[in-house]
């Protein structure tokens, strides 16, 4: 009896070991024809044992770069594609930058600073208030979201006014959404955010599912 364990490593294992047998054997047939009707049969097993593949945008290309790397990049046939190097599935991908712009208060998020920057450069007139006044609101949301005791709205209109540069102003006749509200709404925001609109109708569907 043959043990995995004592069987030769798998490339690539999602395509089992039968196919990379068959891989192994293309490899040593001699003749280019006959080698490349082999090839082009694999290709066709391959893609057949992962039909999810032909959802990836050119998927025979990358039948084909699969083909080649359980062949250890050993195999002479006539492919359709360029064939792969070793190099380019062993080298490390490029680092990625992450962004490294200072953001003046982290618990307002960047999102909130460029609305502010946005809100900053709209033309006076009604639009312009309407948008600040939800753009204040929107602050202390985020604000008690960090600090969930209590918030003095004075330091959320100083807080405007300091990121638009002072081109962001409140009316004084202006009435911020009362702390315990917010913080309320809050405390919902997930159950809202369910597929099914809420936990409660969730459960009201599951009342009428039948029993098998």
């Amino acid at each position: 009896m043959e043990y995995n364990t004592q069987q030769p490593h798998l490339t690539l294992a999602e395509y089992g070991r039968h196919v990379h047998k068959m891989v192994m054997h293309c490899k040593a047939i001699k003749n280019r024809d006959e080698r490349n009707r082999c090839a082009n049969s694999i290709i066709t097993v391959m893609g057949t044992l992962n039909p999810q593949l032909r959802d990836v945008p050119d998927f025979k290309h990358k039948l084909w770069d699969h083909l080649f790397v359980m062949a250890d990049f050993d195999l002479d046939v006539d492919a359709p594609y360029t064939k792969p190097s070793r190099e380019t599935f062993q080298s490390k991908p490029d680092r990625m930058k992450y962004p490294s712009l200072d953001i003046r208060y982290k618990h307002y998020g960047r999102i909130v600073e460029k609305l502010i920057n946005e809100g900053a450069e709209m033309p006076d007139g009604d639009m312009k208030k309407y948008f600040v006044e939800l753009l204040a609101n929107l602050m202390k949301r985020h604000y008690l979201n960090w600090n969930r005791d209590s918030v003095n709205d004075e330091v959320i209109v100083q807080h405007l006014k300091e990121l638009s540069k002072g081109k962001l102003k409140l009316d004084e006749s202006f009435n911020f959404k009362a702390t315990q509200d917010i913080i309320i709404q809050n405390k919902q925001r997930p159950q809202q955010g369910s597929g099914f609109g809420g936990k409660k109708q969730f459960h009201k569907r599951g009342k009428f599912r039948k029993k098998y």
